[in-house]
């Protein structure tokens, strides 16, 4: 009977990220370094807007693309932040998470046979949904240019058959990040080309060092270009399950029928959380950074020291440190970090082929735990 399965996912596979994870919960005494989930609680004001919408009976079906409410400060929020302009009638929609938000986009832009532009290492999100829709992902090697897609590197993989290029900036795994000088160059390659972008930026709000840029704020590539993006990073409400996807009406239109028979609406409750955190908590996220900053700084240095070949990352929250051994899979690696050091990270081939040899360091995690996961690494390298 499984033969009769729909053939695209049979062929997909859950996330290497989740089946390392799963394989070593039960391990007793590991310190994780793992999951890239804020390790802050929900601000308190949010929360009590939760409640006070659960209170105030706001429990019913919302508008299929949000509360109006909503939407105006998400197109406050980018008009604000990143000086790009949405109309939050007709532009944008809220999704229950931004993985939602992109699975919204593949099934509207791709046919079979399309081929989509992944700069890798890449967030295995992408990937399986691709392949759902009947398209080729096309992974690009970015190793060996500070893990970013570059003018050249977008310009080799583009083909006849090219209908998206995903920019994941602040990357998963990498934490690298575009510059607006590098934006130009890639948007020089794509403005006369009838090649949409998928920008997603669900870490834009924690980016170090730098202003976070986003394509969608250059008039060449605009007509193109859908944003996804959420709260689930900048203010710790990944349990609420709020996204939303910013792109030119002609397009959300025909997301919004895919939204709508996917889920009908996000959340009612967490519509209104969401509303709070965008309203009277911008600055939420510019607090968790300090802290992030911080941490990076000290985990970072902390593997230089080691002798690890490592970038200092422009956002998010990770590292992915290069480890020297060719003799094991990156997989075989994390067990062997589980088993003989009892600390575990996520191995870099879970975010493709390109990923082998490095290893995804969370630095979500409280000064104390970074503390004790780095001394055992160290003392798994020095053996």
């Amino acid at each position: 009977m499984e033969k009769l399965l729909n053939q695209h996912v049979n062929k997909i596979e859950i996330s290497g990220i989740r089946k390392f994870f799963n394989m070593v919960s039960d391990e007793k005494n590991v310190v994780s370094l793992t999951i890239g989930q804020p390790d802050f609680h929900t601000p308190d004001h949010i929360k009590q807007a939760t409640m006070d919408a659960l209170l105030a009976n706001q429990t019913t079906y919302t508008n299929n693309a949000g509360i109006i409410e909503l939407r105006k400060a998400i197109a406050n929020l980018y008009g604000t932040n990143y000086n790009v302009s949405f109309h939050p009638e007709d532009e944008i929609i809220v999704t229950t998470g931004a993985s939602q938000g992109i699975d919204i986009v593949f099934r509207t832009i791709l046919n079979p046979g399309d081929e989509v532009i992944l700069p890798a290492p890449i967030y295995p999100g992408y990937e399986p949904l691709i392949k759902l829709a009947g398209s080729n992902p096309v992974h690009v090697d970015t190793t060996k240019h500070e893990f970013k897609l570059t003018k050249e590197l977008l310009e080799n993989a583009i083909t006849s058959k090219t209908k998206c290029v995903v920019l994941p900036y602040p990357s998963n795994p990498t934490g690298a990040s575009f510059t607006e000088s590098e934006l130009k160059e890639l948007v020089a390659v794509l403005k006369d080309k009838k090649i949409f972008i998928l920008a997603d930026e669900i870490y834009s709000e924690l980016v170090y060092d730098m202003k976070h840029v986003s394509i969608s704020s250059f008039s060449e590539v605009q007509d193109r270009t859908i944003v996804v993006n959420g709260l689930s990073k900048s203010h710790s409400m990944t349990g609420f399950r709020i996204g939303y996807v910013l792109a030119p009406r002609w397009i959300a239109g025909h997301m919004l029928k895919v939204h709508q028979y996917s889920v009908s609406c996000a959340s009612s409750i967490s519509q209104y959380a969401a509303l709070e955190a965008l309203t009277n908590g911008l600055d939420d996220p510019i607090k968790m950074k300090e802290v992030y900053q911080v941490r990076r700084d000290y985990v970072y240095n902390r593997l230089i020291k080691m002798g690890l070949s490592v970038n200092s990352p422009n956002g998010a929250f990770y590292l992915f440190p290069k480890f020297p051994t060719s003799e094991m899979s990156s997989f075989v690696l994390g067990l062997d970090l589980v088993r003989k050091a009892k600390v575990a990270l996520v191995p870099g081939g879970s975010f493709s082929v390109f990923g082998e040899g490095y290893m995804r360091l969370s630095y979500a995690y409280n000064q104390a735990t970074l503390e004790k996961g780095l001394d055992r690494l160290e003392n798994y390298l020095l053996k």
